[in-house]
């Protein structure tokens, strides 16, 4: 009787302290309407002429994001500011390209809406003017379905997305939070990712800005990895660094069991869509074992490379020699480190490139929040790769 009183009592607990967090996550969801609902009425008592004549700002407390909206229709910047600023944002209004262009000389925004058709100065201008003064604003369109193609055709000045009117509130704030998760994104990619070498005292980071180097395996200039089994076997995968920069993988062409491969001929190939790789093997030897199972679950090859995502095992017959090339624990963190710079030069270069031959990123391809298209990160994961055979190729034996 007296555990079935205890196990009662727990579960009263539980539910009561359950029940009073979501009682207090409402309290406190309440009171933040509240407040912005009194900076929204007080912000448009305010008078801001010596700054822009049709300047109205709201300002809330730690806001998502500032925002500053341009359009020359009045009912549309009141939707606007009380949608936005009720989810949390703090918004600055005005009806003019010119006056848009005044505010940017002189505050901070992460986010400008652009109306696409204004008298005088239209969205096109505005666009073109801010990543002119400020290429670290992203800029999105206001549009209608007429001028929807007009809107993609800005992006290729540097807009990052267009809104179509008439928009919903739902709408809207969805849209401008998902601008802020891809600039988000984009800040973080900007950092380089940390090298995470895994030991027994230091477990995998799922972390996408994390690259995960397990102590004990071997590392190859292609970026698959040997660990030497106790059966002599090297058993064969591709590292953390493909499945955290490059992402989504369709297929995988693995070897047939009982091929004979030499070091540097073509072992798998993983593709995605039009788009694959082939990697090199790493020994030489005989396909002994081969993991079928990413046939049917390629999970296993991105969340867990090391463990269940191997592609297959080599019996070697010239081990040392081969192991030699290879790179391991400490001396492997360096050269990811290199590796990780060696990527992300080749991906500058190549969205350098298609910038300046005025090209855009298709509407289909464009990674979450970047301005690099999936082509461009598959490529320049390749070109690292033959840059880092070449390093591999000129390390001494």
């Amino acid at each position: 009787m007296v555990p079935v009183i205890v196990l009662l009592t727990v579960i009263i607990f539980i539910v009561v302290d359950l029940v009073l967090r979501l009682l207090l996550r409402r309290l406190e969801e309440r009171k933040q309407q509240r407040k912005r609902l009194e900076a929204l009425d007080e912000g448009l008592r305010l008078e801001f002429a010596e700054e822009a004549a049709s300047l109205k700002r709201v300002r809330v407390d730690s806001p998502k994001a500032r925002i500053l909206a341009v359009d020359d229709e009045p009912i549309v910047l009141d939707s606007f500011r009380k949608i936005l600023v009720l989810a949390g944002y703090s918004v600055d209004t005005v009806e003019t390209g010119p006056e848009a262009l005044a505010l940017v000389r002189r505050h901070d925004y992460e986010l400008v809406f652009a109306d696409l058709k204004m008298p005088g100065m239209d969205g096109l201008d505005v666009v073109k003017a801010v990543k002119h003064l400020r290429p670290d604003i992203d800029i999105a369109i206001i549009t209608g379905y007429a001028t929807v193609e007009s809107a993609v055709s800005a992006m290729k000045y540097g807009a990052m997305d267009y809104v179509q009117k008439p928009f919903t509130e739902d709408e809207l704030v969805k849209f401008a939070d998902q601008l802020v998760i891809r600039r988000e994104e984009r800040a973080a990619r900007a950092t380089p990712p940390e090298i995470h070498l895994v030991t027994r005292s230091q477990s995998e980071t799922e972390s996408p800005r994390t690259i995960n180097v397990p102590g004990g395996v071997y590392v190859a200039p292609e970026h698959t990895w040997v660990s030497v089994e106790m059966t002599g076997e090297g058993r064969i995968g591709l590292d953390d660094f493909f499945h955290k920069t490059v992402g989504g993988t369709d297929d995988v062409e693995l070897p047939m069991k009982g091929a004979q491969v030499s070091r540097g001929e073509t072992l798998f190939r993983v593709l995605h869509g039009d788009r694959q790789i082939a990697f090199p093997s790493p020994l030489t030897g005989r396909v002994s074992r081969v993991n079928h199972e990413l046939t049917y679950n390629l999970d296993l090859f991105r969340q867990r490379p090391y463990e269940a995502g191997w592609v297959c095992c080599i019996e070697p017959s010239q081990l040392t020699p081969d192991l030699r090339r290879l790179r391991i624990g400490a001396d492997a963190v360096g050269w990811y480190r290199d590796e990780v710079e060696t990527y992300r030069s080749a991906l500058r270069e190549l969205v350098e490139r298609r910038a300046a031959a005025g090209g855009a990123p298709e509407a289909t391809e464009p990674l979450p929040g970047a301005e690099e298209t999936a082509e461009e990160v598959w490529q320049a994961f390749a070109d690292a790769c033959v840059t880092g055979q070449r390093r591999g190729a000129e390390a001494p034996s």
